[in-house]
C-alpha cells in the first residue's frame, strides 16, 4: 500500500512538472486565426478607407487654429515618421510640430488626405517625406514618373494655400524586408531624390537631404542607424532631427 502510494505521489509530480515544461519545450505555434483576422479586417479598412482618412479625422477636428504668431509645422509621411512622433517631445521639445506620418502609405494615399491632414490644420511649413512604400510596391506597382507626379500635386496643393514646402529626400534602402524581390530599391531610391532635389529647387521650394547623412557604401542604410535597413533606430533619428530643424528653419526664413 505504501508503495503504490509512492508511485502515485511520483506520476503526479511528474505530471505536473512536465506540463511546467510543455511552454519551454513546445514553441507556442502563430495563432492563424488571428493573423488571418487581422488581415481580413485590414482588407476590409482598404475598401473601406484607402487612404485611412480615419485615422486623424476626429484628432484634427478636435484641433484647435494656431495661435497667433505660433510656427506651426505638419509632418506629412509614412513609418518613419509615424513612429519618429514617440520622440517629438524630447527631440523639438517645445516646438508646436504635429505628426501625420501612417506606416506603410505611399503617395497617393498621402495625397488624398493632403487637405484633411495638412491644409485645413493651417501650418505655415509641411515637411513631406514620401516615396519609398512606393518603390516597395504597397498599393501596387508604380513608377518613378507616378511618384513625382504625386510629390509634385502636395507641393502644388501646399504652395497654393500658403504653405512653404519642405521636401524630404528618401531614406536610403538596399532591401526591403516585406518586399525582397523588388530589384534595385538603392538605385531607384537615388534618381528620385535626384528629382526631389532638382524639383525643389525650381519651385522654390527647401530640399531636406537624409539620404546623405544615413547611406553606406551600396547606397543603403548604414547598420548603426537601422535594425531593419529602412526605419532609423534612435541614433537615425538623431542625425535626422539637427536636419531637419535647419530646413524648416530655412523655411520659415523664406
Amino acid at each position: 500500500m505504501i508503495r503504490l502510494l509512492a508511485t502515485c505521489v511520483f506520476l503526479v509530480i511528474a505530471a505536473r512538472h512536465a506540463g511546467a515544461q510543455t511552454p519551454a519545450t513546445r514553441p507556442r505555434q502563430p495563432d492563424s486565426t488571428r493573423i488571418k483576422a487581422q488581415r481580413a479586417a485590414e482588407d476590409e479598412r482598404l475598401r473601406n478607407d484607402w487612404a485611412y482618412l480615419e485615422k486623424f479625422g476626429s484628432v484634427n477636428a478636435r484641433l484647435p487654429a494656431p495661435a497667433a504668431g505660433e510656427d506651426r509645422v505638419i509632418f506629412m509621411g509614412n513609418s518613419i515618421f509615424e513612429v519618429w512622433a514617440r520622440s517629438f517631445g524630447s527631440m523639438f521639445s517645445g516646438k508646436p510640430y504635429i505628426n501625420r506620418g501612417i506606416g506603410g502609405q505611399t503617395t497617393p494615399q498621402m495625397l488624398v488626405r493632403f487637405r484633411q491632414d495638412v491644409i485645413a490644420l493651417k501650418p505655415k511649413v509641411v515637411v513631406i517625406l514620401a516615396g519609398t512604400n512606393d518603390i516597395a510596391g504597397n498599393t501596387g506597382p508604380s513608377t518613378l514618373e507616378m511618384i513625382e507626379n504625386n510629390i509634385a500635386s502636395m507641393s502644388e496643393l501646399a504652395k497654393a494655400n500658403g504653405i512653404r514646402v519642405v521636401l524630404a529626400s528618401v531614406l536610403p534602402v538596399y532591401v526591403y524586408p516585406w518586399r525582397p524581390s523588388v530589384r534595385q530599391p538603392a538605385q531607384k531610391v537615388v534618381a528620385l531624390n535626384s528629382w526631389i532635389r532638382d524639383y525643389a529647387r525650381r519651385n522654390g521650394h527647401v530640399y531636406l537631404d537624409y539620404h546623405s547623412a544615413m547611406a553606406d557604401q551600396r547606397q543603403g542604410m548604414r547598420g548603426d542607424l537601422s535594425g531593419d535597413g529602412v526605419h532609423p533606430n534612435e541614433a537615425g533619428y538623431k542625425i535626422l532631427a539637427p536636419l531637419t530643424l535647419a530646413a524648416i528653419q530655412e523655411a520659415l526664413r523664406e
